[in-house]
């Protein structure tokens, strides 16, 4: 199995549908009215913790998910369809981190844990929303708001009960082969196992708990030497540690003292973890030695058992004591400090750029191209709501700023619409619009 760890992605959660303006025809409707529905909601980006799964590697393969557009609004006053919701499936254990202000969002530690990570666009509103006693017949609607976009880092730190560590070659991964139906890769050379490995152990009661081999540490390797740096995170958040310890080697002593330090300096909190040591290989050496090593081991004051993976010798001791301390010893609280995530409910995209294009001044930004698309530059009633939304957002501000004048061109999605003086084009419009209502009247 590919073993990933560490994967970066993109969201992106639906947008709402625009409003629309639209009128009651039925022959025997007196008067008609205003009978635009509103857009459907955008749908939602979640995460979910899933126990089933042990790699990001699914991200390699697919690192853009985008959830469902609300519809528009409808006739007939007919709410348009929200979008579905997105539910993105992560290994428990996964840190989500925001690439752009990196903080960390979210801390997945339960099967079946939600996080919201971008809320979708709210629904425009339809024209019958907008109507009065004075304004009995409003001829505009609402955009969708905006879905959220952003990038991502997922980081795995596996949740297992009992972490297993040691030098390369102590016998990790024949260990979790022997009491699991894991069957990682197992050679006689350095580095064989070169991802971690879970096993699930099955207890004399019926339940069970999760093992995970992690690939041989060195000296050095908290300094990133080898391949133990890059995994010392996967046993942050075990109940406690079994180091193996190979009794063939030149000098297990030492072995296990230098395992010990690189613990320590990754990690006091690690360091100080409750350890069970186990010697291993003693089918490949005398009695009197193993004898040497179980007295010498027992002196460090930690609980010693003397084993070999590979004929199963003293394994049962071993799994009944070990089923006895996973139920005693507590999983240690996540010491990962999550902040609070208001990105995740930012829908605001009133930010706008003006560039200028001899006499002509091009209006750029997602409220603004929004806003444009349900506008008619032919209907008063939303030229003047229009102006009106851009007056309060500082647009008329910004195009004094770069020097507009009157008669110049202004573009904003599809329309082209010509400037004059703020005041007269209000007045203008607001004049028109009064007679208008008047001969509707």
């Amino acid at each position: 199995m590919i073993f990933l760890d560490k994967a970066k992605i993109k969201i992106e959660s639906g947008k709402g549908g625009n409003g629309i303006v639209a009128w009651r025809r039925e022959k025997y409707v007196d008067k008609g009215g205003p009978a635009g529905g509103d857009g459907g909601n955008g749908g939602d980006v979640y995460f979910v913790g899933d126990e089933g799964l042990s790699t990001l590697l699914d991200f390699k393969y697919q690192s853009v998910f985008k959830a469902e557009n609300g519809e528009n609004g409808r006739i007939k006053n007919q709410i348009g369809k929200c979008g579905k919701d997105l539910y993105i499936k992560i290994p428990v254990g996964t840190i989500i981190r925001d690439l752009k202000s990196g903080k960390i969002i979210g801390d997945v530690t339960q099967h079946e844990q939600k996080i919201l990570v971008a809320k979708g666009g709210r629904g425009g509103r339809g024209n019958v929303r907008f109507a009065t006693a004075q304004k009995r017949a409003p001829q505009f609607c609402e955009p969708g708001e905006a879905g959220i976009i952003r990038e991502l880092e997922l980081e795995l730190k596996l949740i297992a009960d009992v972490g297993l560590i040691g030098m390369p070659n102590a016998g990790k991964s024949t260990l979790i082969s022997a009491i699991s139906a894991a069957k990682p890769k197992i050679a006689d050379y350095p580095f064989t196992t070169l991802v971690p490995n879970l096993g699930v152990v099955k207890k004399k009661t019926g339940d069970s708990f999760v093992v995970a081999d992690i690939p041989g540490l060195i000296e050095g390797a908290s300094e990133g030497i080898g391949l133990g740096h890059e995994f010392l995170k996967h046993v942050e958040r075990c109940r406690f540690l079994l180091h193996l310890v190979d009794l063939t080697s030149e000098n297990p002593l030492d072995n296990y003292y230098k395992i010990q330090e690189e613990l320590k300096k990754y990690s006091e909190k690690l360091y100080d973890e409750y350890q069970i040591i186990v010697l291993n290989k003693i089918d490949a050496i005398d009695e009197e030695t193993k004898e040497l090593y179980y007295e010498e081991f027992k002196k460090i004051g930690k609980d010693v058992f003397v084993i070999s993976a590979a004929t199963h010798q003293n394994l049962d001791n071993l799994l009944n004591f070990v089923s006895v301390k996973v139920d005693e010893i507590e999983k240690p609280e996540s010491q990962i400090e999550v902040e609070e995530d208001t990105e995740a409910y930012n829908n605001d995209d009133s930010a706008f750029e003006v560039q200028k294009f001899k006499g002509m001044f091009v209006i750029n930004g997602g409220k603004i191209n929004r806003l444009a698309q349900v506008s008619d530059d032919r209907n008063r009633q939303q030229m003047i709501r229009l102006q009106n939304i851009l007056k309060a957002m500082g647009v008329f501000d910004e195009l004094k700023k770069q020097g507009i004048k009157d008669g110049d061109t202004i573009v904003m999605g599809h329309l082209e619409l010509v400037y004059y003086d703020e005041e007269d084009y209000e007045q203008k419009f607001e004049n028109e619009l009064e007679n208008v209502e008047i001969e509707e009247e």
